[in-house]
C-alpha cells in the first residue's frame, strides 16, 4: 500500500487534516454513535493507518469506514479545506481493489443493475404491483417486513410504488433543453418527471429525453468503481453533448458537473427559477403549509436551496418553512439506506421527530433517494404526509 501511487495521493489528502474536531458536530453519524472512529477525522485517522501499514483492514474497520454517508456536511466547516469526500471514494476503490475477484464481480453487478436504466425501471413496476396488489401489506400483517434483511428493501418498494412511471423519449423539433432522466429516474422520479415536462411546457419550453438512456455514475463511484463511474460519466456527455442539460435529482447533477464538458449542468428548480415565465401565467392559491427538505447534494455540493424556496413562493397562500434539521442527513445517502439500515434509520427518526407538532401537509425535495426514504418513514410512523419534488406542486396548481 505505501507504494502504490494511488495510496500516496490519498495519504496527500489525509494529511492535509490537522485533526482539529471542528468537523465532529457538524457529523451525522458521530451525533448518534459518540464514537470518534465514526467521525471524519477518525475515518481519515483510520485511512492513514491502514494506508501506511499500521493498522490492519479488518472487519471492523471497515465498518468504520463503510458508515460514512459522504454526505459532506464535514468539509463545509473544515479550516484545511480537506475534500473528504475524494478521500473516501478514493479509500473505498482500493478496498474493493483488494477484495477476492468474485466479490469485486459480484458488487459490480449489483451496483450495475440498480445504475441500468431498464432494471431500475423493471423494479420501479414490480414496486407498483407490489404495492397495488396487497402484497405489501399481507408481507406486514405477516411480519416478513420485520426481518432485518427484508426490511429496507420491503420499505423502498412501497414508497417506490408510487413514484414509478414509465418515461418516454421526447424529441420536439428545436427543443431548447435535454432533460436528464438518469438511471433510477422512471422509478424513484417518474412523477416529477412528468411535472417537469409539464411545467417547462406552460412556459414555453420545449423538452427533448434521448431514446438512449444515461447513467451519472455516482453509486458506482461511491461503492468504488471509478473507472466504471468515469465511463457512465462520458457516456452522459456524449448523449447530450453540445445540449443545455437540466436534471431533477439533486445527487446526479453534483457528479455530472464534474465532467469538464457538463459542468453546467443546471439543476431544475434553479433553470425555471431563471426563466421567463408568461405574465399571463398565474398559479392557483395552495393554502397548506409545506416543509423544505434540503439534501445534502445540494446543500453542499450545489449552492445551497434558494432556488426551491423563490420558486415556491411563486404559489399564492402557501406556508412555507424549511424541514427542522436540513444541516443534517436524513440517512438515505444513495445505497447507504440499504447497506447500513440501522443509522440510516436511526437519523430518519431524527428528521421526523418535529413532523408531528408541526403537521405539515408536504414535504418537498430535490433528491428521489431522500424522497423514497422520507415517504417510507412518514408511513412507517403514520403520518399523513406527502413527499414530492417541487416542481410537481407547480405543475399542480398550473392546472388548479
Amino acid at each position: 500500500m505505501k507504494t502504490n501511487p494511488s495510496s500516496q495521493e490519498l495519504l496527500r489528502l489525509a494529511d492535509q487534516c490537522v485533526k482539529c474536531g471542528l468537523c465532529l458536530p457538524s457529523c451525522p453519524t458521530y451525533g448518534v454513535a459518540r464514537n470518534e472512529a465514526d467521525s471524519p477525522r477518525g475515518r481519515i485517522s483510520l485511512i492513514q493507518g491502514w494506508l501506511t501499514g499500521d493498522l490492519e483492514l479488518t472487519d471492523t474497520l471497515a465498518g468504520h469506514l463503510d458508515g460514512c454517508l459522504t454526505c459532506r456536511a464535514c468539509e463545509t466547516v473544515c479550516p484545511s479545506l480537506v475534500a473528504y469526500g475524494r478521500l473516501a471514494d478514493g479509500a473505498k476503490a482500493l478496498r474493493v481493489e483488494a477484495l477476492p475477484a468474485w466479490r469485486r464481480m459480484l458488487r459490480r453487478g449489483w451496483l450495475a443493475g440498480l445504475s441500468d436504466a431498464r432494471i431500475a425501471g423493471a423494479l420501479g413496476r414490480l414496486a407498483r404491483i407490489y404495492r397495488r396488489s396487497g402484497l405489501a401489506r399481507v408481507a406486514e400483517i405477516a411480519a416478513l417486513a420485520r426481518f432485518r434483511r427484508l426490511r429496507p428493501s420491503h420499505r423502498l418498494a412501497t414508497a417506490m410504488g408510487l413514484t414509478a412511471r414509465r418515461i418516454r423519449p421526447l424529441d420536439p423539433p428545436a427543443a431548447e433543453l435535454d432533460l436528464f432522466v438518469g438511471c433510477m429516474g422512471s422509478s424513484a422520479q417518474g412523477t416529477a418527471i412528468a411535472a417537469a415536462i409539464k411545467v417547462c411546457e406552460r412556459l414555453g419550453l420545449r423538452v427533448r429525453i434521448p431514446s438512449e438512456t444515461a447513467c451519472c455514475g455516482a453509486l458506482l463511484r461511491h461503492n468504488g468503481y471509478p473507472a466504471e463511474a468515469d465511463a457512465r460519466r462520458a457516456n452522459s456527455a456524449r448523449i447530450h453533448a453540445g445540449r443545455v442539460l437540466v436534471g431533477l435529482a439533486s445527487a446526479c447533477i453534483a457528479e455530472l458537473r464534474e465532467e469538464p464538458t457538463l459542468h453546467d449542468t443546471r439543476e431544475l428548480c434553479e433553470f425555471l427559477d431563471r426563466a421567463t415565465w408568461p405574465v399571463t401565467l398565474a398559479l392557483h392559491p395552495l393554502p397548506r403549509r409545506v416543509l423544505v427538505h434540503e439534501p445534502c447534494s445540494h446543500r453542499n455540493l450545489l449552492g445551497g436551496n434558494a432556488a426551491v424556496y423563490r420558486l415556491l413562493a411563486r404559489i399564492p397562500a402557501l406556508e412555507m418553512a424549511p424541514l427542522p434539521g436540513n444541516d443534517r442527513c436524513c440517512g438515505a445517502a444513495g445505497t447507504y439506506l440499504l447497506q447500513q439500515p440501522v443509522m440510516a434509520d436511526a437519523l430518519l427518526r431524527e428528521k421526523l421527530a418535529p413532523l408531528s407538532d408541526l403537521q405539515p401537509a408536504v414535504i418537498v425535495t430535490t433528491n428521489p433517494g431522500c424522497a423514497l426514504h422520507l415517504a417510507a418513514g412518514i408511513r412507517e410512523a403514520g403520518l399523513s404526509i406527502e413527499v414530492c419534488h417541487p416542481v410537481e406542486l407547480l405543475a399542480r396548481q398550473m392546472d388548479g
